[in-house]
């Protein structure tokens, strides 16, 4: 059985007047330990796939299975409680709280779940090295670099040792340096951890790092081309 199983899921809005469907009856599965990157021109719909995923919008049609759980069926509370232990989602601009430390912005989802002070601890430090800002801890955002801050958004995503982890152009807002290190990171973080990455992105250097790579045309998933498929089932 798939990680993730998507199956005629459809997204309708009203713009102005007009009737947007940005996606419509698409069919997707993504096994365990898949590195996966979806493109496609800008308004496609793209973002709001991963917001269905993530539970953070509802769909107008279709179903979404992660896991045991189909997530187009929790309500609203149990949403927050199921997104908080099982999904990572890394942002473009990465979101930080300005007030908190790098370890505080990370442990943030932690009280969401049942832990002990210990447990938490314990987990921030695990993301912290995986993401190599141990020495980092307890800088503010403000005295971060741009990369350093999205590796704290890296590590918040996956500090509660996520199933599945989505990220919406998590280098599009870096300088290509910096980009160079995002992108090894995540590959490190599906080689080396079998962590589970849907990633959007309109850089094809980006997407060409997936085991499978995506494109939405039309409204429709079309499969571009496999390269591999991660062989760790670590991580969810």
């Amino acid at each position: 059985m798939s990680l993730v199983e998507i199956r005629g899921l459809s997204k309708v809005f009203q713009k102005g007047g007009e009737t947007v469907k940005p996606l419509e009856d698409v069919d997707l599965d993504i096994e365990r330990g898949e590195f996966v990157s979806l493109m496609g021109p800008s308004g496609t719909g793209k973002s709001t796939l991963l917001n269905l995923v993530a539970g953070i919008d509802r769909p107008s049609a279709g179903s979404i299975r992660v896991g045991e759980t189909e997530v187009t069926k929790l309500s609203r509370a149990k949403l927050a409680d199921w997104r908080a232990g099982h999904l990572g989602y890394i942002f473009q601009t990465h979101n930080l709280i300005p007030v908190l430390t790098a370890y505080e912005n990370i442990e943030l989802p932690l009280f969401l779940l049942p832990l002990s002070r210990t447990e938490r601890q314990k987990r921030v430090n695990i993301a912290l090295d995986a993401v190599g800002l141990v020495d980092r801890a307890y800088h503010y955002p403000r005295q971060l670099s741009g990369g350093q801050e999205q590796r704290v958004g890296i590590a918040r995503a996956i500090v509660a040792n996520p199933q599945v982890i989505v990220a919406d152009e998590p280098t599009g807002s870096l300088d290509a340096d910096t980009g160079s290190q995002i992108r090894s990171l995540l590959c490190q973080l599906n080689e080396e951890l079998g962590m589970t990455l849907l990633l959007v992105t309109h850089d094809r250097e980006v997407a060409s790092l997936a085991g499978r790579q995506l494109r939405l045309d039309h409204g429709k998933i079309v499969e571009a081309s496999r390269v591999r498929v991660a062989n760790s089932t670590v991580g969810g």
